[in-house]
């Protein structure tokens, strides 16, 4: 062990980092679902989830799975 060094230092740090990518995984979250209900949104105003991909330059596919998975995520928080 170097001087000065104790054998926590390396366990703060995990700890550390850990609590971190939890905040992350929060905020990923958070933000997927921000963009979902833009998504949503987006077709509501364009008329289809192809549309609203061509905007974006993604497929309709992934504008579809966003939004489902963005409806699912609400139904959960309501039952």
């Amino acid at each position: 062990m170097l001087l000065g060094m104790t054998e926590t230092d390396w366990r703060n740090r995990v700890r550390a980092e850990d609590e971190l990518l939890e905040q992350l995984a929060a905020a990923t979250k958070q933000a997927s679902q921000r963009r979902a209900a833009a998504l949503l949104e987006g077709v509501a105003e364009l008329g289809t989830a192809t549309a609203v991909g061509n905007e974006f330059g993604i497929t309709q596919q992934a504008v579809s799975k966003a939004i489902a998975k963005y409806r699912s995520a609400l139904d959960q928080t309501t039952e």
